[in-house]
């Protein structure tokens, strides 16, 4: 619900599950396509090796929801620009990596901002996966962004000291998460549970401490 709006996400869309579904990335893939209506393309293990084969599979298909860790995008990008087969993507979703935004140029040289999205986001598997997100833009290629946003609908996101103290701006320390998807413990290790999904003293919610 706190991306479907925002990304126009509908029956009209064609996602890929590419991933494995032993990685949280998945959960994204099926039901983010499932659960507005879209069709879910199953790419093959082999294809998911093969950029060029892939490539074509995303055309051949008309693909309009693509996710990807950087690392396996930026061949794709590569591929891109040395195959005459047009794609249709409409939203390139980043995740399970850190981004180098400017790593994206040659992709917006091909695919302008106004006819492909491209989004940063950051989540993990305690917190079924997504919790912000950044569109990012030529201009923030161009600067070297690595933001990953701000928290979606229905989640808080802070960065907190060794005390749980919010941090000002600026500031390392470690990222709380709080909301609904947060899950409620680790299976069997009761002592981690403790340590890292915890009363927020400041909010008074339930957060898990990355």
């Amino acid at each position: 619900e706190g991306t479907a709006e925002d990304f126009g996400l509908g029956a009209d869309d064609v996602w890929t599950m590419f991933h494995s579904s032993a990685f949280d990335f998945s959960v994204w893939e099926i039901w983010g396509c499932l659960l507005t209506g879209g069709q879910l393309v199953v790419v093959p293990f082999w294809i998911t090796r093969d950029t060029g084969e892939f490539h074509a599979l995303l055309a051949e298909r008309r693909v309009t929801v693509l996710n990807q860790t950087p690392s396996a995008f930026l061949p794709l990008v590569a591929q891109d620009r040395e195959s005459p087969a047009e794609l249709a993507v409409r939203l390139v979703i980043f995740g399970g990596e850190l981004l180098d935004a400017r790593e994206l140029l040659p992709w917006f040289a091909r695919h302008p901002q106004a006819e492909c999205r491209l989004v940063n986001m950051f989540g993990i598997t305690e917190t079924t996966v997504h919790v912000t997100a950044q569109t990012v833009t030529p201009k923030a290629a161009l600067q070297g962004s690595r933001s990953v946003g701000p928290a979606l609908l229905g989640w808080s996101v802070s960065v907190r000291g060794p005390r749980g103290e919010v941090l000002p701006v600026g500031v390392a320390g470690e990222i709380w998460v709080g909301g609904a998807g947060v899950a409620r413990h680790y299976q069997g290790q009761p002592e981690l549970t403790a340590r890292r999904f915890v009363i927020d003293s400041v909010t008074g919610e339930r957060i898990y401490r990355t």
